[in-house]
């Protein structure tokens, strides 16, 4: 008994230890619901699927995304940069909350909010899916713009 115990002991630090080989994020531009210029990465799930996922969304400086509500919890991660995080129905860098590079934050579903990324940004977002984003006014909602835009050309 007392020679398999060193041995089980070493096995499960060598589980520990051994490096993690992750494979290479695959960036392409964020769903047409964000403003454009921010990039997405999906690791795990299918955010579009009733299902837990994680993505990552690559933010250039100053990018925000207008007050909006999901209709399930999310949690954010920054993972490089500072996201400014608020809670209400206008958009106010005053008013948020500044989140560094391993800030962590929980919003609840439903609720009103908004992000800045203050340089650029790199954060990483879990909740159930499908994802849904629907912003507290209409009018900034990317997609209409789109669709309004389309209508006047033709």
């Amino acid at each position: 008994m007392r020679r398999i115990f060193p041995i089980a002991v070493l096995a499960v630090l060598a589980i520990r230890t051994a490096p993690a080989q992750a494979p290479a994020l695959v960036w392409g531009p964020a769903p047409a619901i964000f403003p454009a210029g921010a990039k997405m990465a999906v690791l795990q799930g299918d955010p579009g699927k009733e299902a837990l996922f994680t993505v990552r969304l690559d933010l250039p400086a100053g990018y925000t995304i207008a007050p909006h509500t999901h209709p399930t919890d999310e949690g954010i991660t920054v993972i490089q940069g500072t996201f400014l995080l608020g809670m209400g129905d206008k958009l106010d860098a005053a008013h948020a909350t500044k989140l560094p590079a391993g800030g962590f934050a929980t919003i609840d579903a439903n609720m009103h909010h908004y992000a800045i990324a203050q340089g650029h940004t790199i954060v990483q977002v879990h909740s159930m899916g499908p994802f849904v984003l629907e912003y507290v006014n209409p009018a900034d909602d990317p997609t209409r713009k789109t669709k309004a835009g389309e209508g006047a050309r033709r």
